[in-house]
């Protein structure tokens, strides 16, 4: 058998190259500790095992460490130096990186292409270009740099007049020129480029089929992506992408069930995709079928039950995002908390605040904004102001939610005071602050007030009136039963009244018995939106409450004839994390319908005791008083209190809430019911909150 020898130094040199391996190995998967012991016990050693252990700590985020063994090196060449500045970079210390760069003994490309790409990286483009103009000489990775920079930085003109100088376009610099181009929506140009790149990669491809999904080009954008001849997941889910924003949800779908890989990027979209355009049983059947899922998935989903009214889908599928141990992001967070506010569920906002505080997203003042408002609709005002004191610097959106706030709890002094404090603090007011303080004035009578607040928004504060704030003001003088000044204030807007106008005045009408100005507001409601329940719905009110029972059957035809449904009326009250709902009729599906029977009958005796008599007006049927009485007893608010008085522990507020307003009868009766149990009672209905307790309302019977 014969031998070759192998000279000691090519042994050495090979040697060296897998110690030096070894150091670049470890460091890349964070043992940087095991990398240096490696690297001490080198007996010789080279500058590039030096320069390999330098870039590991550079890599292991220690760059003071990193500095220290570049000082102690006994010889250095243009990469060691190079390895210093791109080190600094890399940790986003552009400082640093500028100093070592300007002392560097010899600077090549590669040294000022590390330095631009410095300032690029931290979105100091002109800096980045000062030095790009000043290299002395340029490769295609610092044109294609700075020109990332440009693109990045918004200034695609520029961009374009720098590629266009460039001597060889690769790659990669078309792409990103496709890109900025695609974003500015100059899709021609774009073109242009893409036609003319001698070679084109799947990047390029799927940059251009992108530019034409996202700029509403999406049949131009299925015929390039017919014949890409490859694709990958990332071009079938920016097809995907421009199906589903131009709200072609069917195409889209028959994409999606063709993708031969449907990344969670694309189910994410689909779910998203479906869920806006109403199929939200389509969009859990995607969510369901994912075998991966990022927590962008489940915030899609959220939002989606969030924006389509599934408040409790919604909470029980947060329940388990935090059961799997998925933490919950930024934007399920808002969107829980919206929902915890829609359906007053305080217990789980609480849960959700908690997170917050942990995750240190609770200093964020969208974040506080979002939980004031969400308190302040679980009836927890005290709370939510705490939440606003925290602080010392508030935003507009902030002051406009305590203002809101206290206006829909039936304190207007306390609302019209927040509201001095906040043009005090030199915070400029905003048209959604006057809806809020003009609202806090109707609320609690307050006309005065409110007219010379009305007068003053442009002339004190330099806010236009909108049809919102001569809403407001209908309502205002309309609750306080001044009818013909509500109605003369209509006729002399500067704009066309809208229904929210007319719904104002036609439910004032409702609550002092004008008919001839209700059937004046009707007429103009149905002309705005005929399809609208509401109009008919309290026409009808106002029609029963005088026993004109034939104009109701007359109404509930012409609705019946055109379609129109009425919202039923529905109330809940959460107990235990779980929310109960009630209807009116009797509610016989709770599994717990007798009971809550039983303490209907033992509050109605001692109402009686107390001198409760029901008020049949507030029942729209023509049936006789005994009839009356038991419709009135099955109201959804009385049996949501009922259950909230067997459940909820003594000592804490009942808390309902109702979708429609609450009726008079019911109002009466929560008062006594307050004062006979020596409960407090919130409650919540379309329009505002009414605290009970002692025999009275918060909104001391004007609502």
């Amino acid at each position: 058998m014969r031998f070759r020898l192998i000279p000691y130094r090519s042994y050495f040199s090979s040697s060296a190259a897998i110690t030096q391996c070894q150091i670049s190995y470890f460091a890349r998967l964070g043992q940087i500790d095991r990398a240096r012991n490696i690297f001490d016990d080198l007996q010789s050693k080279t500058v590039t095992s030096w320069n390999a252990i330098v870039a590991g700590y550079f890599h292991n985020k220690r760059p003071a460490e990193a500095q220290k063994l570049f000082d102690k090196m006994p010889e250095r060449n243009t990469i060691s130096w190079n390895g210093l500045v791109s080190g600094y970079v890399k940790n986003g210390m552009i400082s640093e990186a500028r100093k070592v760069f300007d002392k560097m003994p010899e600077r090549n490309v590669v040294s000022w292409t590390s330095m631009v790409r410095g300032y690029v990286q931290e979105g100091l483009i002109d800096e980045a270009e000062l030095l790009f103009w000043r290299m002395p000489e340029k490769n295609v990775v610092s044109w294609t740099v700075m020109l990332g920079g440009l693109i990045e930085d918004g200034r695609v003109d520029e961009a374009r007049r720098l590629f266009d100088m460039i001597p060889v376009k690769d790659v990669v610099a078309s792409t990103n020129m496709i890109g900025g181009l695609c974003s500015e929506g100059r899709l021609s140009e774009a073109r242009e480029i893409f036609d003319e790149m001698p070679q084109r990669n799947v990047v390029a491809w799927t940059s251009m089929i992108s530019g034409y999904a996202m700029n509403n080009k999406v049949d131009v954008a299925r015929k390039l992506f017919e014949v890409m001849p490859d694709k990958n997941e990332v071009t079938w889910t920016a097809m995907l992408k421009g199906y589903t924003r131009s709200g072609r949800i069917n195409e889209a779908a028959e994409l999606f069930k063709a993708m031969p890989v449907k990344p969670v990027a694309a189910c994410n979209d689909m779910i998203m995709g479906f869920g806006l355009n109403g199929e939200v049983g389509k969009a859990r059947w995607v969510f369901d079928q994912m075998k991966e899922k990022d927590d962008g998935t489940w915030s899609a989903l959220i939002k989606i039950y969030e924006r389509k009214g599934f408040e409790l889908e919604a909470l029980a599928l947060f329940s388990l995002m935090q059961r799997e141990g998925v933490r919950p992001n930024f934007p399920s967070i808002i969107s829980i908390l919206s929902v915890c506010g829609s359906l007053a569920s305080l217990d789980h906002g609480r849960q959700v605040h908690s997170q917050l505080v942990r995750s240190h997203f609770d200093l964020d003042i969208y974040v506080s904004s979002v939980l004031i408002t969400m308190y302040i609709k679980c009836g927890d005002l005290v709370t939510g102001k705490r939440v606003f004191d925290r602080f010392s610097s508030k935003d507009i959106v902030m002051w406009n939610s305590i203002i809101a706030g206290y206006a829909q709890h039936g304190f207007g002094e306390k609302a019209l005071e927040v509201f001095h404090e906040m043009f005090s603090s030199g915070a400029a007011p905003d048209e959604i602050t006057f809806i809020g303080v003009l609202s806090a004035c109707g609320y609690t009578g307050k006309v005065k007030e409110g007219l010379e607040i009305f007068e003053s928004m442009k002339s004190k504060y330099q806010v236009d009136q909108k049809t919102e704030h001569y809403a407001c003001m209908v309502d205002l003088l309309g609750r306080a039963g001044k009818l013909n000044e509500a109605m003369n204030l209509i006729e002399n807007m500067p704009v066309e009244a809208d229904a929210i106008v007319w719904g104002a005045l036609l439910s004032a009408c409702r609550t002092h018995k004008n008919l001839d100005l209700a059937e004046i507001a009707a007429k103009k409601l149905l002309q705005l939106e005929p399809s609208s329940a509401g109009p008919y719905i309290l026409l009808s009110n106002l029609y029963a409450s005088q026993s004109r029972w034939k104009d109701v059957a007359e109404l509930r035809k012409t609705m019946r004839a055109r379609n129109v449904s009425k919202s039923p009326g529905c109330s809940w009250i959460e107990v235990d994390n779980k929310v109960h709902m009630f209807t009116g009729g009797g509610s016989a599906s709770h599994p717990e319908h007798e009971m809550i029977m039983k303490k209907l009958e033992k509050l109605g005796a001692s109402l009686r005791e107390a001198g409760y008599c029901p008020d049949g007006s507030f029942v729209m049927h023509d049936v006789d008083e005994e009839d009356k009485v038991h419709s009135l007893r099955h109201h959804s608010e009385k049996m949501a209190v009922a259950y909230g008085l067997l459940k909820v522990p003594v000592g804490k507020p009942i808390r309902v809430m109702k979708n429609l307003r609450v009726c008079g009868d019911c109002h009466s009766a929560i008062k006594l019911i307050a004062q006979v149990t020596g409960r407090e009672i919130i409650l919540r209905d379309a329009n505002r909150f009414h605290h009970f307790k002692d025999g009275l309302c918060s909104c001391r019977d004007f609502w």
